[in-house]
């Protein structure tokens, strides 16, 4: 059986590494073209593409998967099962058609919850105690296929997207090990989903990074581990970016902390920085100036002008 494997950064990786350790056929791998990284913006290639190369099994970065010369490529490979995970490209009818078992996707979600680009980000953001994988059919729309099989994954109070990236990878690894042979041997019974229960993740954009101190500090808490370690939240300060890397955990003592307006600084020490919020206080534990590197509470406080009664905007 002649695999394809579809995939772009380290969610990916497990379940490649997994369909060559179990002796699978992977005959190639397609991932997004190399793209320009840090300051010095040095081409790199994807996580992907390096799990493939360490293998030495060819690697497919078409621009468009939906160019003619694209699928032409890939239909010259054979393949019987595609599978993908964190693609990043919509695949064409053309591809969707050409392996005979179908294109299976790992998808980052409880689906019909949580479909497109974000959903693990945005699943933490929304304050959500738990999501997991769903292995699926591909169809032609966003996550649209019948579901195959899910499992779920608890989302903890100290989990980030980063923690939760590598908790959800390793599960869709193993979902896709357990329910391949199924698969194979042509028992999977799908499940079409519900389209009245769908929900939406899109991609993150730079106003899903702003901080809105009117909110509650549990809502905030989590846009900061929803963000983390990718971009981080950021507010105001005299004008300047000023970002938020991690905070505490709010507690219930923290609420009603005086009548200052939202954004307020209450206090800034060794053990945090607090800033007033919509029903409370959050203590931010590390943090980035403009033009500086991020650094915890306690470095900041030894040499900032921030002072209590500044309002962070």
């Amino acid at each position: 059986m002649n695999i394809v494997f579809m995939g772009t950064p380290a969610f990916a990786v497990p379940s490649l590494e997994m369909l060559i350790e179990e002796g699978y056929n992977v005959v190639a791998v397609v991932t997004q073209p190399d793209r320009p990284q840090g300051r010095k913006k040095v081409l790199t290639p994807t996580p992907v593409k390096e799990a493939a190369l360490r293998h030495g099994i060819p690697v497919l970065q078409p621009q468009r998967l939906r160019n003619p010369e694209a699928v032409a490529e890939l239909a010259e490979y054979k393949p019987d099962l595609i599978v993908t995970a964190a693609y990043g490209q919509i695949l064409p009818k053309s591809v969707l058609d050409m392996p005979p078992l179908g294109c299976l996707n790992v998808h980052g979600s409880l689906l019909p919850a949580y479909r497109g680009g974000a959903p693990i980000q945005r699943s933490i953001i929304n304050g959500e105690k738990v999501t997991g994988i769903t292995l699926m059919y591909m169809a032609e729309g966003l996550d649209t296929g019948d579901m195959i099989a899910k499992v779920e994954v608890p989302i903890e109070d100290d989990d980030t997207a980063g923690t939760m990236f590598d908790k959800l990878s390793l599960a869709g690894a193993r979902l896709l090990k357990e329910q391949l042979p199924v698969l194979v041997q042509g028992k999977v019974a799908a499940e079409p989903q519900d389209e009245s229960e769908a929900t939406y993740a899109p991609n993150l954009t730079r106003e899903d990074e702003k901080i809105d101190w009117t909110k509650t500090s549990r809502q905030i808490y989590d846009q900061i581990r929803g963000l983390v370690p990718y971009s981080g939240g950021f507010t105001l300060w005299d004008g300047d970016v000023f970002k938020v890397w991690a905070c505490a955990k709010p507690e219930k003592s923290d609420q009603g902390k005086g009548d200052a307006e939202p954004g307020t600084v209450l206090e800034v020490g060794e053990s945090g920085i607090v800033v007033k919020t919509g029903d409370g206080v959050l203590t931010l534990l590390t943090v980035q100036p403009s033009g500086k590197k991020a650094m915890d509470a306690a470095q900041f406080s030894r040499g900032t002008s921030l002072v209590p009664g500044t309002v962070l905007t």
